[in-house]
């Protein structure tokens, strides 16, 4: 069976994350398609769902790019956030104390990744936390309004240029599951409040990006090598 839209769709968003495709990247219909392996129709299909979740965009007789948020959309997209997370936690109770183990080994992940100097990885994983913890509540839906949300206050990262350290995050993703562990569910909501106030805090109003083309790209879209429960 060929790569399907979906597919094609969850590659971007997942270099997204990574940090591997920076706002305003330019996304070559051809390109894609020959790295594929699937028609152009099938890549227009996938760039249009991308559109519509508002990662890419299309410019006037130059193609499909990357989106690059303005300031006040990444102010909004944190804000977002803080209300999703926030509330995900308030009501997360019971249900969530099986997925302990889970939440502990996928930050155990991240430690490795940051140890071994793997960015790519690195950066993935600790924006994919937040999707775990959504997993882990039992709420499909939500886990994905998160990993759009993630995504977006990624790009957001790239173009304005965040200092906010993957150490850093990584013990503040260790602080909210030991909460959890203690079934401190208030605790827990309010380092997830403050640690998406240090994410956004460690941001520049000034960007500064300059995307290469096909030879990016393709290394861009390679898939992670990530160890799946």
């Amino acid at each position: 069976m060929g790569t399907s839209q979906s597919e094609i769709a969850q590659r971007v968003v997942e270099s997204i994350l990574a940090q591997k495709l920076a706002p305003g990247e330019r996304l070559g219909e051809q390109e894609l398609a020959d790295l594929f392996g699937v028609s152009r129709t099938l890549v227009r299909e996938a760039l249009m769902q991308l559109q519509a979740r508002g990662f890419v965009e299309v410019r006037s007789r130059k193609g499909w790019y990357v989106v690059e948020p303005s300031f006040e959309e990444a102010r909004d997209a944190f804000a977002a956030r803080r209300a999703v997370e926030c509330g995900m936690l308030r009501d997360a109770g019971k249900p969530l104390q099986s997925a302990i183990r889970r939440l502990q080994q996928h930050v155990a992940d991240e430690r490795r990744a940051i140890d071994a100097g793997d960015a790519a990885t690195r950066t993935f994983l600790l924006a994919d936390f937040h999707v775990c913890l959504a997993e882990s509540c039992g709420n499909r839906l939500l886990a994905d309004v998160m990993r759009d949300l993630t995504a977006r206050t990624t790009l957001v990262a790239l173009l304005y240029q965040s200092t906010h350290d993957a150490s850093q995050s990584c013990d503040e993703h260790a602080a909210i599951v030991a909460a959890l562990e203690q079934g401190d569910t208030k605790q827990a909501e309010a380092l997830m409040r403050a640690h998406i106030g240090s994410v956004q805090g460690a941001l520049s109003e000034s960007s500064d990006t300059s995307p290469d083309e096909l030879a990016r790209l393709r290394a861009s879209l390679t898939p992670l090598r990530l160890a799946r429960p």
